[in-house]
């Protein structure tokens, strides 16, 4: 069994680190607030400082918010790299910046360590039921160390490629996501206002070619406005900023992707950052004056 790091345990982090500790690994474990008592039971034990966790862990995870929060737990004061030493293994989960991803990598390689970008797919209840989509960049031989513990966490486990490739995949994702969010609501929304039942509207779309994830999932939360976060829009946001600002770079044009991040920050700014992302509904609801279903 390996020694483990865990650094990062909110919604997603402490269900995907209570599945290592599951399988009988030793996780070494730090974040912003205490530890949750449920991780501290067999061999999850919870760690004064990220130095620490560093220190006695081969393998070290993170799951942050963003990119400064994953560059302030590599390199900055107390930080992971100041406590590696060679051979040891960093696999950043979290959904973050691929061009900075590939020079937080450049910097871990330069103390003989290797990186893993492996950033999830799933949401909340992904990371209960280990069921995640995990997209990786980095060698071969690091993914095929770490891949054994990725089964812990998800079913569907891809190396994409080089250091970068995993996170640039998961903005690709995440434009996939937010754009199929804003086409439920908008469907649900004109059924809605037409006089149709959204429900039986869903259950009859569920059937067909328009059947998809977020129709099934999310559209039962704008029907019954269960909009607790398993991904929140704040979240989401950040993650189509990034794909916006790498188009800028790039040279392309997203404009699907622009009008879904100007929803959500309708959303944001009328005070619902922190709800699911699939309140993206709400932004459309407060456009069309009419709501697609009532609590």
């Amino acid at each position: 069994m390996s020694k483990l790091g865990f650094i990062g345990l909110g919604i997603m982090g402490a269900p995907m680190a209570a599945h290592l500790i599951a399988a009988g690994h030793e996780v070494f474990m730090t974040t912003r607030s205490k530890v949750p008592a449920d991780l501290l039971t067999g061999k999850g034990k919870a760690c004064d400082s990220i130095t620490d966790v560093a220190k006695q862990a081969d393998i070290i995870f993170l799951m942050l918010p963003d990119t400064p929060d994953v560059a302030k737990v590599l390199f900055g004061d107390g930080g992971v790299a100041a406590a590696l030493a060679k051979g040891k293994t960093v696999v950043d989960m979290s959904s973050i910046s691929p061009m900075d991803t590939k020079e937080f990598a450049k910097k871990i390689n330069a103390l003989g360590c290797d990186y893993l970008d492996a950033p999830v797919s799933g949401g909340e209840v992904g990371a209960k039921a280990a069921s995640l989509t995990i997209m990786v960049g980095g060698p071969q031989a690091a993914f095929d160390l770490v891949k054994p513990l990725f089964e812990l966490m998800g079913k569907n486990i891809t190396l994409v490629g080089g250091n970068g490739d995993g996170q640039t995949c998961k903005v690709a994702n995440q434009i996939i996501v937010a754009l199929n969010i804003a086409a439920v609501g908008e469907a649900l929304l004109f059924a809605s206002k037409a006089g149709a039942d959204p429900a039986k509207v869903r259950q009859a779309l569920m059937g067909g070619f328009a059947s998809s994830r977020i129709l099934e999932v999310h559209g039962e939360r704008m029907i019954k406005r269960t909009f607790a976060p398993g991904f929140r829009i704040g979240l989401h946001q950040k993650d189509l900023n990034l794909a916006l600002s790498g188009a800028r770079t790039l040279g392309l044009a997203l404009p699907q992707t622009a009008g879904a991040a100007q929803l959500m920050q309708a959303c944001a700014a009328n005070g619902m950052q922190d709800l699911d992302h699939s309140a993206l509904v709400r932004a459309l609801e407060l456009l069309g004056n009419h709501e697609v279903a009532k609590a």
